[in-house]
């Protein structure tokens, strides 16, 4: 079942108590976003629900709203699911500032922290239980918890567990949860194994699609630079002076965001970098500090910046095209939010013309391409910080080292 209504200008009406209401207020959310509008209601009515939404559209506040009031009227248990590390604090903190004034209590069980200390946590009872699948199929398995008292699972970011191989332990928890449960499952596309999980382990759930899959932000202004990789530090530098405001780019790989990042400190820029081979201290402070100023700009690949929620991002780079044309949306998303204008700029290969025909197709809009504008020259490096910002004269060296290979093997052939 589909769900369309008309946008209310407030939180009345919604089916939400009047302490929650009150709080709410307290808080500073004042009006529902689309999701928020359609999700409550119909999820406090005990309906399952598939929430087709993308991100920066308020999904943590359309779950986590039910989820307090529900629990705050009984004994049950929340079990919520997420992809990432930085995505579980994340709901964890917007949940804590809730369900503190009801007594709830929230665990979160991720990896790179202690096994130890979520035990000693998960025998407080807490009502709410925010983790990523990998480590929740770790405690079940060494039998440190249970979930007979789930009552409501929330499948938050459900394309992106797809993309990173979660889905088969998702299917275990879900087989393992009590079937008299309520599901809400959301998740920006509509792959054809996100239904089959709809159809398996929902009760008719109600479609709620607040911007069909694949929409791309619509107040974010796109454009691309046609450029070689060897350039692309130069047009880096020259943005980062023109544009204002604090920076999101995206890197394809891990090493890539490293050296990216490592070249935007020798610029004269703060910076720091989120990926896989970061500690869970190491992106939490990364994300707190570009959250509160300390670096202005954040380079991060596609996995860890599914738990980037920060407000007032003005630009998005994209520095290497994503393999997959659904991140690109999602890239994007994280500027031009709340209402907000944004701008997302990125730099493409004459290679790569094809992905972005691809990227096109799928939001359903052709993306300018601008002239490169004179860019400044490369500037002299500390020796510190060279492993990425010599790159261009680096891999020159080296096409003419593997070329010069090349005709010496001819010429030894020839003789």
């Amino acid at each position: 079942m589909t769900k369309t209504t008309t946008i209310a200008s407030n939180f009345d009406n919604l089916g939400i108590s009047p302490n929650l209401l009150e709080l709410l207020t307290r808080l500073k959310f004042l009006a529902p976003t689309p999701i928020q509008h359609q999700c409550i209601p119909a999820t406090l009515q005990g309906k399952d629900v598939v929430g087709i939404a993308q991100t920066g559209t308020g999904k943590t506040l359309a779950f986590g709203v039910p989820i307090v009031q529900l629990l705050s009227q009984n004994k049950a248990q929340a079990l919520i699911l997420l992809p990432t590390r930085e995505l579980a604090l994340q709901v964890e903190e917007v949940l804590n500032k809730l369900g503190q004034k009801f007594g709830l209590k929230t665990v979160v069980l991720i990896g790179g922290a202690s096994a130890q200390q979520q035990i000693n946590a998960m025998r407080r009872n807490p009502q709410i239980i925010v983790s990523t699948p990998g480590r929740l199929i770790d405690h079940l398995q060494q039998k440190n918890l249970n979930l007979a008292k789930v009552k409501m699972i929330v499948l938050d970011e459900a394309d992106r567990m797809l993309d990173i191989g979660f889905m088969p332990q998702i299917k275990q928890i879900l087989k393992l949860a009590p079937k008299e449960r309520q599901t809400l499952m959301f998740s920006a596309t509509m792959p054809k194994a996100i239904a089959e999980i709809a159809n398996q382990f929902m009760k008719t759930p109600w479609r709620i699609e607040v911007a069909p899959a694949g929409t791309a932000a619509a107040k974010v202004e796109q454009e691309i630079f046609i450029i070689s990789k060897e350039m692309r530090g130069q047009l880096l530098d020259k943005l980062l002076t023109d544009y204002n405001g604090s920076v999101l780019i995206f890197s394809r790989t891990k090493h890539g965001a490293k050296k990216i990042a490592i070249l935007i400190r020798a610029l004269g820029h703060s910076a720091t970098e989120i990926h896989s081979n970061r500690t869970l201290n190491q992106r939490k402070e990364a994300l707190s500090g570009f959250k509160n100023g300390k670096y202005r700009v954040l380079v991060a690949t596609d996995i860890a910046a599914r738990g980037i929620d920060v407000k007032d991002i003005s630009l998005v780079i994209n520095y290497d095209l994503p393999d997959n044309p659904d991140d690109y949306v999602h890239r994007i998303g994280r500027t031009g939010r709340a209402g907000a204008f944004g701008k997302a700029i990125s730099f493409v290969g004459n290679d790569e013309k094809r992905s972005i025909k691809q990227i096109e197709r799928l939001i359903k809009k052709t993306i300018p391409v601008k002239a490169v504008p004179k860019l400044p020259a490369a500037k002299i490096i500390p020796r510190a910080s060279r492993g990425f910002a010599n790159v261009a004269n680096r891999n020159r060296s080296s096409r003419n080292f593997r070329e010069d290979n090349r005709n010496f093997s001819r010429r030894r052939r020839a003789n």
